[in-house]
């Protein structure tokens, strides 16, 4: 990627997007650019990873083709007045709950822009990110902004009215199998295994798992049912889980964050 990207905030998802692409060798770390109030922050990412770093956000504006918003959503207004945009800037926002419209009144409706939703498995390279773009994004800056996510896991584009649902599913569903990973050891544990082992036992099989369905592209029941022996041990658990209906409650859980996503957003129009 011959383009230099900036970034304005350097926590931690602005942080695990500099080491990816860095890592990945998508770009060199000299095209890279970083500002944040946090000095200390600053000087250990030029550190670790060679990046340059600005002393404010207009210097970094000027030195960046294309620009990434890592700030927190209340920090966003502040972040980005007085900044001076070229039509040339690609602008991309990892803040949750601020909505293109918004940006495009805050930025410019003459600006690429698109909004992110990335996850934390990105910290260490297993994210999903979703995108979606203003009408001004060309086809070329969606590649780019599909390559920079790219570096942290997987990336793709939707339309922006299918983010809340992303957020209730990709963006809290961490949490979601965290607590599944919980519960599958704290069964271990009852049933008499180390609480260290029934964790990585837990923890690797919900990998494993993932992996067989990205890896396969068979659909979820399938593989399933490929476990599931007559009469057998597999199928004695996931009666429980039916007659606990697990499954309708993580829907529930699902359209529940998406729905508390949306109001999230309509509080910060």
């Amino acid at each position: 990627m011959e383009q230099t990207i900036g970034f304005i905030g350097a926590g931690a998802m602005g942080g695990a997007l500099i080491a990816g692409l860095v890592k990945s060798g998508l770009v060199s770390p000299e095209k890279i650019f970083a500002y944040d109030i946090c000095l200390e922050r600053l000087e250990n990412l030029k550190k670790d990873y060679g990046i340059r770093v600005v002393a404010n956000a207009q210097s970094l504006v000027e030195k960046a083709g294309i620009v990434i918003l890592a700030v927190k959503p209340q920090n966003l207004p502040e972040a980005v007045q007085g900044l001076n945009f070229k039509p040339s800037h690609l602008i991309i926002s990892i803040a949750a709950g601020i909505s293109l419209k918004q940006l495009m009144s805050w930025l410019g409706e003459e600006l690429a822009i698109i909004r992110a939703v990335p996850n934390t498995p990105a910290l260490v390279g297993e994210g999903i990110t979703v995108l979606a773009a203003n009408p001004v994004v060309t086809p070329e800056q969606r590649e780019r902004a599909l390559t920079i996510f790219g570096s942290v896991g997987r990336a793709l584009m939707l339309p922006e009215e299918q983010l809340n649902a992303v957020t209730g599913l990709s963006g809290s569903g961490p949490a979601y199998a965290y607590l599944m990973i919980e519960a599958l050891a704290d069964g271990g544990v009852r049933c008499g295994l180390p609480r260290d082992v029934a964790v990585q036992l837990a923890a690797q099989t919900l990998l494993g798992a993932a992996r067989m369905v990205l890896l396969t592209g068979e659909h979820p029941a399938v593989l399933k049912d490929r476990v599931t022996s007559p009469g057998g041990t597999t199928i004695a658990g996931l009666e429980v889980l039916e007659r606990r209906a697990v499954r309708g409650a993580l829907m529930e859980a699902v359209k529940a964050g998406a729905e508390r996503a949306r109001a999230l957003s309509e509080e910060q129009a």
